[in-house]
């Protein structure tokens, strides 16, 4: 089996884990609140202390080798939703969700970077589009799975599902013996002059705003959609099937999306992906059906499907070796700052006004980043050798 078939399927299956407890996250933390802004604003709190978490890491994939520190994450994960489900505590949510951030932010930096480092530089896009896809299998199945264990047995038995799900990937990470090279470079403490020399480039700026676009609008379809759904008195398997339904589009489309990014360039796929989230995110505002809202939404992840695995590959396609150890820490602040925005800014709109008009805002940022995409440099990866 290829190494990158190998990150695939390890994708698949740590991700049915992931998105099993995703799926109940903000249903799960608004049993504590019972009010969506407050969580929103924990949620701020824990993607700040991610973004923290993305600049301290660089040292360490600049030192060690990235399959020790990706089965590192996948570990902490597998402890810390054992933690959840015994201790069904807001302190301890706190607690020990603040630390997890760390190794989310090690976890996926890690992976990230294998991903690249056993894909052909033409095949960058055609790789990442075929591992989102993948992936989004699992977060199709994740959250019917999550629906079903929690209306019948409870949020605690789905942690322990997750737990065990985490665990099992870890252990067939160990049986696929995935080598990388240990770095040879010389490590940079200076984690302020990393930081200054990213966010003075401005092509890896466009990236980033593009790329925080991808979790601006995921936070918004897992963070208050669900809360949306429970507060118009559906079941919590509602929620389950709206979040497989949103990742259809995505499994069958983002691999064709990929390649078709690699022949055609990046800049056409971004521009076109973002308007059409914006005109189905539109739409919704004035639709009163809950159902046809819904059905919307997941109408608009085929937009989504043509940014998401492609903005990560646009990052691999415009950085060196040497430049994606030292910046994919700063470039994957843009998961957490997309999340951070989204929250903030939702849950201060939700203490004023009503829910229908998170589709208005939504629907006119997402065509701010079509507009910003406009602006990058055009890639083709299928003129490289």
């Amino acid at each position: 089996m290829r190494p990158i078939s190998k990150l695939t399927t390890l994708s698949l299956f740590s991700s049915l884990g992931f998105a099993a407890a995703y799926a109940i996250w903000a249903i799960y933390l608004e049993s504590f609140f019972h009010n969506p802004s407050y969580v929103g604003f924990l949620q701020s709190f824990f993607t700040i202390i991610s973004v923290l978490s993305c600049f301290f890491i660089i040292p360490l994939l600049q030192k060690y080798r990235k399959a020790g520190l990706y089965l590192l994450g996948l570990l902490a994960y597998t402890v810390s939703y054992a933690i959840f489900a015994v201790f069904p505590n807001l302190y301890v949510i706190i607690i020990f969700g603040t630390g997890l951030m760390f190794f989310a932010s090690l976890r996926l930096a890690a992976f990230g970077i294998l991903v690249r480092e056993k894909s052909k530089g033409k095949d960058v896009s055609k790789n990442e589009g075929m591992l989102y896809a993948f992936s989004n299998f699992a977060w199709m199945i994740g959250p019917i799975i999550a629906g079903f264990i929690s209306s019948k047995y409870g949020f605690s038995k789905v942690f322990i599902f997750s737990s065990s799900v985490i665990f099992l990937a870890s252990l067939l990470f160990i049986f696929f013996k995935i080598k990388d090279e240990k770095p040879k470079g010389k490590v940079s403490r200076n984690l302020f002059r990393i930081a200054v020399g990213f966010f003075k480039s401005r092509k890896l700026i466009f990236n980033y705003i593009i790329s925080a676009g991808v979790t601006f609008w995921w936070t918004f379809i897992y963070v208050y959609v669900p809360i949306f759904i429970i507060e118009s008195e559906l079941s919590e398997i509602v929620v389950g099937f709206f979040l497989a339904g949103v990742t259809i589009p995505l499994i069958i489309s983002e691999y064709s999306f990929g390649k078709l990014a690699g022949k055609i360039g990046f800049r056409k796929m971004f521009v076109v992906g973002y308007f059409i989230i914006a005109v189905f995110s539109l739409i919704c505002f004035f639709i009163g059906n809950i159902y046809f809202v819904l059905a919307m939404l997941v109408i608009a992840s085929f937009g989504m499907a043509m940014v998401e695995s492609t903005s990560e590959a646009y990052f691999f396609d415009i950085t060196s070796e040497k430049q994606r150890e030292k910046y994919y820490g700063p470039y994957s602040t843009a998961v957490d700052a997309g999340n951070f925005v989204a929250l903030s800014l939702s849950a201060i709109i939700l203490l004023v006004l009503e829910f229908k008009f998170l589709f208005v805002f939504f629907g006119v940022s997402m065509i701010a980043f079509g507009v910003i995409s406009i602006k990058i440099k055009n890639i083709i990866e299928s003129r490289r050798k």
